[in-house]
């Protein structure tokens, strides 16, 4: 009994599965057939590939080119015109308003928040000009109340009241505006950085291509071993470990790259959240530091790409060997073995 059943196991093998399931198959049939899928699948998930890992590296060069540095500067800006106002207050509360050379302070404050909406203009599809606009009627308006005004009490105080209104009126001040669009331009951000469901179905075809390419690769070298008699084939090898590379380095390197996106998004958020805090000096200073510092995190997360070229590059190149090489491999049998012959 026991040798029977060791002579049976054979036959459930799976070689002799497989075997059984192409028996029907011409040889010469079978190496077209084998040829044809090779083919389709090595297309279809090199596509797949390439779309899928294209657009992870174009939404990190957007996030680090354009959404990082909107955000920043929007909360930097916001920041800024709240320290000037409060930089103006205290300058009335200490009655230092006439010393001169008193208002350095929030003047380069008001500079910082000109400049840094000008360095974003660019990197934004919201328009800035009512914000850009509010901004140096604002300005005017408190240089007028500490600068010309100095000597006309009332006419200093009326300026001073504007410009503060300028700053907070709700939903048309200044400030509200800013916080509108740090709203918005986080939701771009947040877009920018997720994967979205387009993307992570181009992922899904890409493997589900490349583990249907190993396992049509591994049923072309069974089939030249078991029907034609030839050695292991180095074409269908060399495409195979190929076809496992690419199945595995591309998206290794886009999970690090998410990695990388959702933890620049956080920095973001934390970046948002800090420009909404802080009511008195030592809050608004230390959360211009926090924003500063986060910033810098963000630009170090977001700067070491260098490596993901090199990936994609690749990919590139192992893309086109994966799909040369098995058909270049199985054409050359088909070839030398059936086509010549007829």
């Amino acid at each position: 009994m026991t040798s029977g059943r060791t002579a049976s196991l054979p036959g459930y093998s799976p070689a002799a599965f497989w075997r059984g399931c192409l028996s029907r198959w011409r040889t010469r049939r079978l190496l077209e057939v084998h040829l044809l899928a090779l083919t389709m699948c090595a297309l279809v998930a090199v596509g797949a590939l390439l779309l899928s890992y294209h657009q992870t590296q174009r939404g990190a060069e957007a996030l680090s080119s354009r959404e990082a540095p909107a955000v920043q500067g929007l909360a930097a800006a916001r920041l800024a015109v709240l320290r000037a106002d409060w930089e103006t207050q205290v300058l009335l509360h200490k009655d230092l308003i006439h010393v001169a050379g008193s208002g350095e302070t929030y003047r380069s404050q008001l500079s910082a928040a000109d400049q840094g909406l000008s360095r974003i203009a660019d990197r934004t599809n919201q328009d800035l000009g009512t914000v850009n606009g509010l901004l140096a009627t604002y300005s005017n308006s408190l240089n007028l109340g500490t600068s010309m005004y100095r000597d006309q009490p009332l006419m200093q105080e009326q300026k001073l009241k504007e410009a503060h209104s300028l700053l907070t009126r709700p939903g048309v001040g200044l400030v509200p505006r800013l916080n509108q669009l740090q709203q918005a331009q986080m939701k771009h951000a947040e877009a920018t950085a997720a994967m979205g469901w387009l993307q992570r179905s181009g992922w899904w075809i890409a493997e589900l291509a490349l583990a249907a390419l190993a396992l049509a690769l591994l049923s072309a070298l069974f089939v030249l071993r078991d029907r034609c008699g030839r050695d292991w084939n180095p074409y269908l090898l060399a495409g195979f470990v190929l076809t496992v590379l690419l199945a595995v380095f591309p998206l290794l390197t886009t999970s690090s790259t998410e990695d990388d996106l959702d933890s620049a998004f956080r920095d973001l958020q934390t970046i948002t959240k800090a420009s909404h805090h802080g009511c008195c000096s030592g809050g608004l200073d230390g959360a211009q530091q926090q924003v500063s510092e986060k910033s810098e995190d963000v630009r170090r997360e977001l700067a070491d790409d260098t490596w993901t070229d090199r990936v994609y590059r690749g990919t590139l190149i192992g893309g086109l060997l994966v799909v040369l090489l098995p058909a270049a491999g199985l054409v050359l049998r088909l070839d030398s073995d059936y086509w010549r012959r007829r």
